[in-house]
């Protein structure tokens, strides 16, 4: 009889600290960050630029609908390949989601930045980074790179020049999260 109480006993404690671990697990995965860096898992740094509009735009904090923030400049030949691949996948998902192509200015003139945009035929906004400061608080070492930012304002993946097919996946999983 004592046996079977010990056996049951420790039965109990064994599925209850199951349990506990398991709650404790999915408690880590839904916590928000509270720290903003340029990671995977961390809130986007925040910052507000102007674009070629004259609006301003910001990055960092919730948002209503999942972020595409691309570096980029006119002079770069991956930018220049992936500029159609951008366009087509914004025409598609069109409303799902904000694309931002930040010009990473400093090393771009402004007379090219145009002429790119309007060969291209960018329907996003493009934002100037006019000291580069936002390219550096990104660790924007090569470009393009890009980060892809739900709608809580955390970076789910940073990215470089992708196929047409593998940017549409990307796109499409940032939308259904």
């Amino acid at each position: 009889m004592r046996r079977n109480v010990f056996v049951i006993a420790l039965v109990v404690i064994l599925a209850g600290f199951a349990i506990y671990q398991n709650a404790q697990r999915q408690n880590k995965a839904t916590l928000m960050p509270t720290e903003q860096a340029p990671k995977v898992n961390f809130l986007a740094p925040s910052f507000t630029l102007k674009g070629l509009d004259g609006k301003d735009y910001t990055i960092g904090g919730p948002r209503e609908k999942p972020l595409f923030v691309n570096f980029w400049a006119s002079w770069c030949g991956p930018c220049e390949e992936e500029a159609p691949d951008l366009v087509n996948v914004y025409n598609k998902y069109q409303g799902q989601f904000d694309l931002y192509a930040v010009n990473v200015t400093p090393g771009d003139k402004m007379e090219s930045i145009t002429k790119f945009v309007e060969t291209y035929k960018y329907p996003f906004p493009v934002l100037l980074d006019k000291q580069g400061t936002n390219a550096d608080a990104y660790r924007v070492v090569a470009i393009p790179t890009s980060f892809l930012i739900d709608k809580n304002g955390v970076i789910r993946e940073v990215v470089h020049v992708l196929s047409p097919k593998d940017l549409d996946k990307k796109i499409a999983s940032l939308i259904k999260e």
